[in-house]
């Protein structure tokens, strides 16, 4: 559903791909027409049949025939009922592969972007979106079947009553038709405006106390004030059109009424019976009204809805789209098919210069709010292609904000990133890295399709293998029972998921690779394999946010960040000539726990009551708060101390 040229109206980028969606569903399509056919005739009788009860009737002196026309009337309604249940039916079978769609582009997008924004996509917009088109589809058929139904019917009992009607239904749903482009295009704006508004609020409230302290309240308020205005404009105009709604559900829906009591006269004297009038006023009040309503409503609402909803789910997925194809537009330079060996080389995502850094950083500064402290300041970063490097520094000190940015997940207030030569953000640089964040994402499948996610095409199963083998996952497939195996992302251990993402990294055709504390679940042991496979990668530049000091001594360059101050070099350069990083390392540095004291020493005081710990009254043992006493027998030897009762 990717159709549509960027330039082309935002009705349009979503109507073309919705023709297209629908046309390959035809049979669906061909069945709910049919299902709905029986509605057409019970419309058909909701009329006709109480007409022919009065004239040839009850009005006639026949209550017998009167009895049985209404009979059919209540067949029809029978009829229809089961007609709409089967119509429920067909309508799940379009809207379910609309929503499994848009859920696989919302999920594709949060694993390759860790977006924040997908669980909203994933848990509200493709749920919107599933329902709006469902009530869209139904009031759209109902209308278009209880319209036919309801015109056949006043045809056949008396042309006039067509004119009488079908004039102003026509008028009605052409007015509303004309709206519905600019009510779509101020329904957007609308949310627009709303979404701006939050995001600003979203901003200016976690920072209330930077704001008062940095004297800023005038110019954040004006600012917001701005917002505040805009929406309140883009909502009086939603309004003014929204009016014209009423205008044509009152022309199309409610004049008929007027016009066929008004000409009721007229309409005896030229050979319409009583009858026919009361099956006229039954198709609009029971039939052509309520399904006029439906869908102006529906569609007025809840299509530029669905519109706005389904363009912005198309136009995230359509960049994350772009970025999968720009990993791999040469196919042929794909992993070989054939043997368990990996590529001697990453395929280069064709456009990217060819001795442009892995990764580029120009004066990037980056603050969370505007009168708030600078988390990255002015910092300059140049890595060549085949690069391990590590980012350490105390926590909170801003090393997963670089990696942010590096991503494009946060827009910096001043520099530049570029990665493989392309400018961050935008789709060549997507796909040109791939983030895994500490919290590792594993979606419900066969473990296949979950490590070949990041890959346009299937991932060969020697190559699957090999790649697991390289990072470490083989044990966890083997206990899994192979590729093919379905996954239960709960049963799996924080660990083992962040195994499953470092694999599907590895597997991307993305050169530079992110880990933003992705294997801080793995034991040092799996975690050096880990770091040693990706550094190994043919092509691959890594950047590792370390939380354990082992990662720096392994990478080939280390960045120590500390606010403002930065330190570039190899380990023995920055333990050298940084002082923050000796304190890193050294507080890192494992070392054997031993007793702090040597038993007997001058002091008399031991750390440790371990077995054999001889009490003779005179030591004391650290074990417990000082100023309480060691209670008896609650030595692991079992024995008292020095003699305690």
């Amino acid at each position: 559903m990717t159709g549509g040229g960027a330039g082309a109206p935002p009705a349009q980028r979503v109507l073309r791909p919705g023709l297209r969606f629908l046309g390959e569903r035809w049979r669906v399509v061909l069945r709910l027409g049919a299902w709905s056919v029986l509605e057409t005739g019970q419309t058909f009788l909701t009329g006709y049949a109480p007409a022919r009860a009065l004239d040839e009737g009850f009005l006639a002196g026949r209550v017998g025939t009167g009895l049985v026309w209404l009979g059919v009337a209540g067949i029809g309604v029978l009829v229809g009922a089961y007609g709409t249940v089967r119509v429920y039916a067909a309508v799940a079978a379009l809207v379910e592969p609309l929503r499994d769609r848009l859920v696989a582009r919302v999920v594709a997008r949060g694993v390759r972007e860790g977006d924040a924004g997908a669980l909203s996509g994933l848990t509200q917009q493709a749920e919107i979106a599933r329902d709006t088109f469902a009530g869209l589809v139904m009031v759209s058929r109902s209308f278009v079947f209880t319209a036919v139904g309801a015109l056949v019917g006043l045809f056949s009992l008396a042309p006039l009553l067509l004119v009488v009607v079908g004039m102003p239904l026509l008028a009605g749903v052409a007015l509303f038709a004309a709206t519905l482009r600019p009510l779509a295009r101020r329904q957007e704006a609308f949310l627009v405006a709303d979404e701006a508004l939050a995001e600003r609020l979203g901003a200016v409230c976690p920072g209330l106390r930077d704001i008062t302290a940095a004297g800023a309240e005038e110019q954040v308020a004006d600012g917001t004030g701005d917002r505040v205005d805009a929406e309140l404009r883009a909502a009086s105009s939603l309004a003014r059109w929204s009016v014209l709604r009423v205008v044509s559900l009152a022309i199309g829906g409610q004049l008929p009424i007027v016009l066929l009591l008004a000409t009721a006269p007229w309409l005896l004297r030229n050979g319409v019976t009583t009858g026919a009038l009361v099956g006229a006023l039954a198709y609009v009040t029971q039939s052509l009204l309520p399904a006029l309503s439906n869908l102006v409503h529906g569609l007025g609402t809840s299509g530029s809805r669905l519109v706005v909803v389904v363009r912005r789910l198309v136009r995230n997925s359509t960049r994350e789209t772009g970025a999968t194809a720009g990993s791999a537009r040469e196919p042929s330079e794909g992993p070989p098919r054939t043997g368990g060996a990996l590529p001697a080389r990453l395929p280069r995502p064709s456009g990217n210069p060819p001795e442009a850094p892995a990764l580029s950083v120009t004066s990037l500064t980056f603050a969370y709010g505007p009168a708030a402290a600078p988390v990255v300041q002015d910092l300059h970063l140049t890595l060549a292609p085949g690069t391990h490097l590590a980012v350490v520094g105390p926590s909170g000190i801003g090393k997963s904000t670089l990696t942010a940015l590096v991503a494009g997940l946060l827009e910096p207030a001043k520099g530049s990133v570029r990665v493989c030569g392309h400018p961050v953000p935008g789709a060549e640089a997507a796909a040109c890295r791939v983030l895994i964040p500490q919290q590792a994402y594993v979606h419900t499948g066969t473990l296949a399709e979950n490590l070949g996610h990041l890959r346009p095409d299937p991932v060969p199963e020697e190559e699957l293998l090999a790649a697991a083998g390289a990072v470490g996952l083989l044990p966890l497939l083997e206990t899994l029972g192979g590729p093919r195996a379905t996954v239960d992302p709960t049963a799996l251990s924080a660990g083992e998921r962040q195994l499953v993402a470092l694999t599907r990294a590895y597997l991307s055709y993305a050169p530079l690779v992110l880990l933003d504390e992705a294997t801080c679940h793995l034991d040092p042991e799996a975690e050096e394999r880990t770091e040693r496979a990706f550094a190994e990668r043919p092509g691959g530049t890594l950047v590792v946010v370390a939380h354990r000091m082992s990662s720096a001594r392994r990478a080939d360059r280390v960045l120590v960040m500390d606010g403002r101050e930065t330190a570039y070099g190899t380990h023995d350069e920055l333990m050298r000539c940084s002082a923050l990083y000796r304190d890193l390392v050294g507080s890192w540095t494992p070392v054997p726990s031993e007793p702090a004291l040597a038993l007997g020493d001058p002091d008399r005081v031991d750390a440790v009551a371990g077995p054999g710990l001889a009490g003779d009254g005179r030591h004391v043992v650290a074990h417990r708060p000082v100023g309480q006493m060691q209670a008896p027998r609650d030595l692991r030897d079992g024995g008292p101390l020095g003699g305690q009762p």
